[in-house]
């Protein structure tokens, strides 16, 4: 018999789970949906099925896929459990069985046991496959219409070891590069790199050691170059085998930036060394010659997790902003420039995603203005003018809350920036979420269109489009 959620932070509100999968055929709309957008808004976040095992951490729960489908200025709605091994062998035991950061606090009855992972971060398209990613497991494969489980995707069995959710998908050649850390299965410096072609064949795979074991969540590339940040959050199997945990704030250990030329490989990776901070999500990178550059939600210290004795962490250094590094490769030194662009708190950064590893100039962001009326996420969307400085927000509204917003172009071949802005907003006064759809050249001008539900699609990570065919 199921038993109830723990009243868990990251459990009550607007990242209260979810119990039933569900089909809306014709979502209530207010306002006028572009007939521009023809295609599929898919967003993955944690809903666990069950009440967790011991302590809970928002990145633990299972895969839940929410896609929106948009044609002929019409709105429908489903989704689905991404059904991996875990969640279908709770699901016949009726309860949780698996810690998701300690093993050693696993059911009895499941000890020893292998399983495909949460599949619970990001959602993407490429090679003609729907791959849901978590960064400690290989990808899940999804119907990319019924959104029915396919299972594990191993690039037809040349991927060794696990995935990261953020691969990045080159614009000009359709390839998706991406690296894995802790690829031993252990927790470990080693990590391994890979480019998968655009029609999803596995061309390249290498493996090297980072500095040190850490959580290494996302990475940049470039036209010319592929970025490695190593950041203090650390893993250690010492600690996890004393109860300790697993993944912990040690900022002695410094950052360590690897950068890599495209057309060389792991032996030609250049460390760089910098003061302790934490990245989650970058924005974008570009090289000109021997600079590269990145822009980057860098917090002072990583959130969610403790120092290695089990001591919480600073909640004032843990605020994500805009920061820009810059290196110089002409340079015989291993330091780079550090440049706050902003103060506002922001996290979730995307672009003009046909302009990935590219100079560009227009950015969008989940941030906060008014955190004393936060109900969870961030209160407002941002569009960042990289050439003029200037920022243009969107306050979503009284007790409501967003998350990461994801940019669609206007066509094919509309100039950059041209397109607009999908994001999932929570409305604590409703108790549900709904859609809003924003002019990204305009974001201050408030929704073109909002999509309503008439529950909640709990706070979560990352989305993309897929646009219809033909």
């Amino acid at each position: 018999m199921a038993t109830p959620f723990p009243n868990h932070p990251n459990l009550r509100e607007g990242f209260a789970p979810v119990n039933m999968e569900c089909d809306v055929y014709d979502m209530v709309v207010e306002g006028e949906i572009p007939q521009a957008l023809r295609g599929t808004f898919y967003r993955n976040g944690p809903n666990p099925q069950f009440a967790p095992r011991g302590d809970y951490h928002w990145f633990g729960g299972d895969g839940m896929i929410h896609a929106f489908h948009l044609a002929d200025g019409k709105a429908s709605y489903k989704n689905r459990w991404v059904k991996t091994k875990k969640w279908r062998v709770e699901h016949e035991a009726g309860r949780s069985l698996f810690s998701a950061f300690n093993p050693m606090d696993n059911d009895e009855s499941v000890a020893g046991m292998e399983t495909d992972g949460l599949a619970n971060t990001n959602i993407v398209w490429h090679g003609g496959k729907l791959l849901a990613l978590e960064e400690a497991h290989a990808p899940f494969e999804l119907d990319p219409v019924t959104l029915e489980s396919c299972g594990a995707h191993t690039f037809g069995g040349k991927l060794q070891g696990p995935m990261t959710a953020h691969p990045k998908i080159d614009p000009e050649n359709g390839e998706m590069l991406f690296f894995g850390y802790n690829i031993d299965g252990m927790l470990s410096e080693n990590m391994s790199f890979h480019v998968v072609d655009r029609q999803g064949n596995l061309i390249r795979s290498e493996t090297f050691k980072a500095p040190y074991s850490a959580m290494v969540h996302d990475f940049m590339v470039t036209k010319d170059h592929v970025i490695f940040p190593i950041m203090p959050l650390t893993g250690s199997l010492e600690r996890a085998m004393k109860g300790a945990p697993v993944y912990a704030w040690e900022p002695e250990k410094g950052v360590h930036i690897g950068i890599m030329p495209r057309n060389g490989s792991v032996a030609d990776l250049r460390w760089f060394r910098g003061e302790p901070g934490y990245v989650f999500h970058p924005m974008n990178a570009h090289s000109d010659g021997d600079k590269v550059v990145c822009d980057v939600c860098e917090f002072e210290q990583a959130p969610l997790f403790p120092g290695p004795d089990g001591s919480p962490g600073d909640p004032d250094k843990s605020i994500p902003r805009l920061t820009r590094w810059s290196f110089d490769l002409a340079k015989n030194t291993d330091d780079y420039k550090w440049e706050r662009l902003d103060d506002i708190a922001c996290e979730f950064p995307r672009l003009d995603e046909r302009r990935t590893g590219l100079s560009y100039r227009h950015g969008y962001l989940a941030c906060d203005t008014r955190p004393e009326f936060k109900v969870g996420g961030f209160n407002a969307i941002a569009h960042v003018d990289h050439r003029s400085g200037a920022m243009d927000l969107y306050d979503v509204g009284e007790a409501c809350a967003t998350n990461e917003p994801i940019f669609v172009p206007a066509s094919d071949d509309a100039p950059e920036g041209q397109g607009f802005l999908l994001a999932n907003v929570y409305d604590a006064n409703r108790r549900a979420s709904h859609l809003v759809i924003l002019d990204a050249e305009n974001v201050s001008a408030g929704p073109l269109a909002k999509a309503y539900l008439d529950h909640r699609v709990p706070f979560g990570f990352h989305g993309n489009w897929r646009p219809d065919a033909g």
